[in-house]
């Protein structure tokens, strides 16, 4: 997740962008599942319908603000 970040020019670090994880499951936005891969346990982590509501809320008002600004 943080290469593909990293790839759109965000750079985090993992102190930052897990903590940030767990807020968002805290707040029911994500749920997540532990998987045991190659011996470790992988944490995926899934969008909630409250989470893609709220998603769909902040694109509307990127969408707002940017033709406020492009006008």
């Amino acid at each position: 997740m943080l290469d593909e970040l990293a790839n759109h020019g965000y750079h985090l670090s993992a102190g930052m962008l897990y903590p940030l994880l767990h807020s968002m499951e805290n707040q029911g936005l994500l749920s997540r599942e532990d998987r045991l891969v190659d011996g470790k346990i992988r944490k995926y982590y899934t969008i909630t319908p409250q989470g893609a509501q709220v998603l769909a809320e902040a694109r509307q008002k990127a969408r707002e603000l940017f033709q406020e600004v492009a006008d």
